[in-house]
C-alpha cells in the first residue's frame, strides 16, 4: 500500500457519488455513503480518486514501510461495490454468515447490489472492522 493523500474537499466526494452510472448503482452508492456516515461518525475523504474512505489511519511495519490510508470505506466498481474492512486480523464470519449475498477477500467484500444484503449486519461489520483496526492503529477521523 502506497501513501495516499485524501482529498477533503466534500465537492470531491459529491461529484465522484454523482458520477456513478447506472441511476440504481449511483442511488446504491448514496445509500452505502449515507450507512458510511452514521456508523463511523466521519466525513468522506476522496481517495486515489474513486474510493470514498472514512477516517485514516497511519501505519509501520515491522520492515520499517509505512503509509497512510482510509480506515473504512467503498468504491464502486464496474462489477461490484469493494467495501474495505480493513485490516482484514479478524475473523468476521460469524456476522458475513448473516449478511447477505457477498464474496469477500482478505480484508476487502464484493457487493453486487445493496439489495442483496442486511444493511443493518452490513453497518455492524464496517463498526466491528474499524473497532478491530483501531486495536492496531489509531484511526483518525480525518
Amino acid at each position: 500500500m502506497a501513501t495516499q493523500t485524501p482529498d477533503p474537499r466534500p465537492e470531491a466526494v459529491a461529484a465522484c457519488l454523482d458520477a456513478i452510472s447506472p441511476d440504481a448503482r449511483r442511488d446504491d452508492a448514496h445509500e452505502l455513503d449515507a450507512l458510511f456516515r452514521k456508523v463511523t461518525g466521519y466525513r468522506p475523504q476522496l481517495w486515489g480518486g474513486a474510493m470514498l474512505g472514512y477516517g485514516r489511519y497511519d501505519y509501520t511495519y515491522a520492515s520499517g514501510r509505512s503509509g497512510t490510508f482510509l480506515a473504512t470505506g467503498f468504491a464502486a466498481r464496474k462489477a461490484a461495490f469493494s467495501i474495505f474492512i480493513l485490516p482484514g486480523y479478524s475473523d468476521f464470519q460469524p456476522i458475513l454468515d448473516r449478511l447477505g449475498t457477498h464474496r469477500k477477500a482478505r480484508s476487502c467484500l464484493y457487493v453486487t447490489r445493496l439489495g442483496d444484503v442486511d444493511l443493518d449486519v452490513l453497518g455492524e461489520l464496517i463498526r466491528a472492522g474499524l473497532d478491530d483496526l483501531g486495536q492496531t492503529w489509531a484511526v483518525h477521523p480525518e
